[in-house]
């Protein structure tokens, strides 16, 4: 029988757009912040210096779409774990990022666009 999974909403690459704890220098300091999800329910994600892999669940909350995951990774080479929630709200994700025994702090993501192909300007005839 075919496997008769729903639609994954989730897919993709989503920028963080705000932390509540960090500010977008830190954010953005290695690389742009992001979390990317795969359709195996898991991803990875980096903002700052940390980095980690995730393992995620799609959800419902208050009868909205949303997602729990919980993760593995480090912060400047020290290994770290967490877990955290979001939101689907609108074009964005709000939720909360934990750090075991560390921080946390609220975040919003926002879908990467799709780059539109370049033009020439010259029609093909």
């Amino acid at each position: 029988m075919a496997d008769c999974k729903p639609e994954n909403w989730l897919v993709g690459c989503w920028y963080i757009e705000s932390m509540e704890r960090w500010d977008r220098k830190y954010i953005d300091e290695e690389v742009r912040g992001y979390f990317e999800f795969d359709a195996r329910y898991s991803g990875d994600f980096q903002f700052g210096y940390v980095q980690g892999q995730i393992d995620y669940r799609l959800v419902e909350r208050d009868g909205k779409r949303a997602v729990e995951f919980t993760w593995d990774g480090q912060d400047e080479m020290d290994a770290v774990q967490g877990r955290g929630w979001m939101v689907l709200d609108g074009d964005r994700l709000k939720g909360r990022l934990f750090v075991h025994l560390g921080d946390d702090s609220g975040i919003v993501l926002k879908r990467k666009r799709a780059r539109k192909p370049k033009t020439t300007g010259k029609r093909k005839t």
